[in-house]
């Protein structure tokens, strides 16, 4: 399980789509004013909650819910009988291996996490768009980082109307596929404070209380 777990946001390691085949519907080219229209989106998007399903390159389905404040802070968390998370504190990124009952954790400014994470979204400075194309009725932008494009990719889909984030693609430098679809998004949500702090689960009387 700890394989599935640290790919969701490899966002550490480092979003081309398993999307819908559309009969008849080939891919077409994003304008320029898809693209930022797209930038515009996420960085306007600065809390968000939704539901999602995680799939990993061999298939394997993973369900939670997804939580957003930027800048600098998410959550993963899975639904039973999975007791993994993720978290990011504004500083690193944890990953709780409920199995292993142990945690791993490296700096977000480390890690593609920060492609979503940071405070000013821009695909014009050190995150470049590598490929824009509509498909499968959304609108796809592959990015990666300017200075280090091998270092792994992360594709971002958006639906036409409403405009918004659907799913994204992890591709990590080794080449491992990570997609998380998203279901019921909700944003400008407000979120108890303690939620993106990283609390041991087996120290019982320091569990976080995410209704504070």
């Amino acid at each position: 399980m700890r394989s599935y777990t640290l790919r969701v946001f490899l966002f550490l390691g480092a979003f081309m789509f398993a999307l819908p085949a559309v009969a008849a519907d080939k891919p077409v080219d994003a304008s320029v004013q898809d693209i930022e229209k797209a930038e515009q989106y996420l960085q306007n998007m600065k809390t968000a909650k939704a539901r999602f399903v995680q799939t990993t390159h061999d298939g394997t389905q993973l369900v939670g819910t997804f939580y957003l404040n930027r800048p600098g802070k998410l959550r993963f968390d899975y639904d039973p009988p999975v007791d993994n998370f993720v978290v990011a504190d504004g500083i690193f990124v944890y990953f709780y291996d409920a199995e292993l009952e142990e945690q791993t954790n490296a700096p977000i400014k480390a890690s593609l996490a920060n492609f979503f994470l940071r405070e000013d979204f821009s695909l014009s400075d050190d995150l470049i768009v590598k490929d824009a194309k509509w498909a499968a009725g959304l609108l796809q932008l592959k990015v990666v980082q300017a200075e280090e494009p091998e270092a792994g990719s992360v594709t971002f889909a958006f639906s036409k109307k409403p405009f918004e984030l659907k799913k994204w693609r992890v591709i990590d430098a080794q080449g491992m596929i990570t997609e998380v679809e998203l279901f019921y998004l909700e944003v400008g949500v407000k979120h108890p404070k303690n939620l993106f702090v990283y609390v041991d689960p087996k120290k019982k009387d320091g569990k976080a209380s995410y209704n504070d």
